[in-house]
Parts: C-alpha cells; structure tokens; sequence
C-alpha cells in the first residue's frame, strides 16, 4: 500500500493545543468496523459500550520531564530531548543545534531557553545513528537533572511551551513506570472515578509498559508502506498480563486495548501465537493486512496524516472505514492528537482478531 492512501486534510485549527479541563469530557467517536457504523458520543459514556467479563489493557508508562534546554561551553544553545535512559548516569538522547557536538562536548543545562546556566552539566561520550550518547557521571543522576530542570516532552504540533498543568495533564492517572517521551494518550481520557464505574461493571484491568519514544512522531518517508523502517521501543508484558488475556478469552470476555501502545504490547508478546511474557525492545509495525491475535476492540486517539499509527488502526478496523470516520470527525469538529477526543472501534472482520 502507499502512504497516500492514509492521507487526510486537517484544519490547523482542530489540533488540540490544550486538554479540556475535564479529562473524560472529551468526545468519543464510536467506529463499527465491520458495517463502518458511527456513533457520536462523549468518553463519560465509555461505561455504555463495555459488558461484564471485558478486559481494558492499560500502558502504565509515565512520561519523564525529557526536553532539556543548554548551551556549549562555547556559548552555542542547543535543545535536548532525552530518548532512553539507558543507566543512572547515562541517557540516548536528540539533540538540536547549530553544529552537532563532538565527543567529548561539555553541555552546560539550563532551566529555561536562553537563560543563564544553572550548575547541572551533561557531557556528549558518542553516537547511536542520529542519536547522541549523553553521560551525567560525576554529578546527580540524570532523573534527578530532569526533574530539576526538565520540562514535559510535549509532540511538535503542539505550538507552545510547556506549562506546569501540563505535569499533571500530559500524563494518565494510572502512570507508574518511568521512561516514556510521549504519553499513551488514549488513557489520558480516564478519570479515577470513570476506573471505579467500569470496576464495578465486572470489567477486569491489567497494565503491560511500553515506554513511548520519540520515534513515535517519525514520519513515514517511503512511498511504500512496507519499505518503511519502524522505530523500537522498550515493552513489558508480563505473565499476569498475558494470564489476563487468556482468562478473558476463555471466558468469551473481549480484550480491549487503551491506546495504540497496548496495542503493539500485547501483539508483539502474541507473535508466537500465543500470548507469551515479553521484555525487551519491539520495532513491530502493523499495517493493512496484518493479523490480530489478542486485541478485539480498541482505544484510541486520533492520529496524524500518513503515520504509522493511522495504519495500525487501519490494519484493525479497515482502512476505508477508518478514512470515512476521520473525514467526519473533521466535519464534526472534533479536536484531535494527543490532547484531543477519541475513538471506540471494533475490527472490520471479527475472525481476524480471534
């Protein structure tokens, strides 16, 4: 397939650049994706579309304070955007600048762009491809820099600085593990009471960890779709997760994933066939024509023009359905990306994801 075909026009104008001030005021466009059914309504009424038995799988990742703002010890500004840590001491990370530091360079952090040094320092040590290896040994722990100084990693098509709701917005209710540069938004809709509701339906909860890079935001440069080279990413799938899953399906219960991210989860840990613990990195991609195997519904954002996450829910409720619910969420004014509403879908072919 060609990326064109996930094409999409989107006013400026609906691309959220705030959440709403309640989280699960948000709206929710519900997507059959096997009649291509819409139904327009509001994520309070989630509840609604859940049954006794159901399994949601959350990402409890939480998002760390990644963008770093510095300067050379020649006095040349650069921005920081920490990718991985990858020890105490020692990070993967992007890094902007008018010439690409050396090894060796001394990064001299600040709290703010432009403003004056604040005694924290990082030093360049190599190169990982386009990554920049980043070492904070001598001083405090690169956690500690980040919560001292860093600020929240919001996507670029949020146009404005980071903000202190933000700390609190730009991340689920449920987050736990460290790591992610991106928040899984499809749990940013969640509320503590909207949990207890479902809780009290019969519907079971369990959590896999995918630490969202900053690759999720990499575009798809390949006219082909399959000549694309997917990003990896740290995942967690562990034996009560997987255990969940087949509890769920033996009992005739649906899985139903929060997010794109539980999505690739619990799919990377099923490529044997049967859902498996899995730690390490994925770089699974899935597209149109792709096999689901533990996911029957899903939870999701809207998601950018020709990306790799507009393929993956594509892969599972159709493509054409899925371009016919955007162009109405567009008519609709819905708002979209990360702080916008979301989506309810089931698949375009029920025996796909058995």
């Amino acid at each position: 397939m060609l990326r064109s075909d996930f094409h999409f026009e989107l006013p400026d104008e609906l691309i959220a650049q705030y959440p709403l001030p309640e989280r699960s005021a948000s709206r929710l466009l519900c997507l059959d994706g096997a009649s291509g059914a819409i139904d327009h309504r509001h994520f309070s009424q989630l509840p609604s579309l859940l049954r006794e038995g159901d399994l949601l799988v959350f990402n409890d990742t939480r998002v760390i304070p990644a963008r770093l703002w510095g300067q050379k010890e020649t006095g040349g500004k650069l921005e920081i955007l920490v990718e991985r840590l990858t020890g105490t001491h020692t990070a993967l990370a992007h890094i902007r600048s008018s010439k690409s530091p050396k090894p060796g360079t001394r990064i001299l952090l600040t709290p703010e762009q432009g403003a004056e040094p604040c005694g924290l320092e990082l030093t360049v040590t190599g190169r990982d491809d386009a990554l920049f290896l980043l070492s904070s040994e001598g001083g405090p722990a690169l956690s500690q820099m980040m919560r001292e100084v860093g600020h929240m990693p919001l996507p670029p098509y949020i146009e404005r600085s980071d903000e202190a709701a933000d700390h609190e917005r730009y991340q689920t209710v449920f987050a736990a593990r460290e790591g992610a540069v991106a928040a899984p938004t499809a749990g940013l809709h969640f509320t503590d009471a909207l949990l207890s509701e479902v809780a009290t339906m019969g519907v079971q909860r369990c959590t896999v960890t995918l630490h969202v890079g900053a690759g999720t935001f990499q575009p798809v440069r390949a006219d082909n779709i399959e000549d694309h080279k997917m990003h990896s990413e740290y995942i967690e799938v562990d034996e009560a997760a997987c255990a969940a899953v087949r509890e769920t399906r033996a009992r005739g219960g649906r899985v139903i994933a929060v997010g794109t991210t539980a999505v690739r989860s619990l799919e990377s840990a099923s490529q044997g066939g049967e859902i498996a613990p899995f730690t390490g990195d994925t770089d699974i991609f899935i597209y149109p024509g792709y096999r689901f195997r533990s996911v029957d519904a899903m939870v999701t954002n809207f998601h950018l023009p020709e990306s790799t996450l507009l393929m993956l829910v594509s892969a599972f409720a159709g493509r054409e359905p899925i371009m016919a619910a955007y162009a109405a969420a567009v008519a609709e004014r819905y708002r979209f990306f990360s702080y916008g509403d979301a989506m309810f879908i089931t698949p375009a072919n029920a025996q796909e994801s058995a």
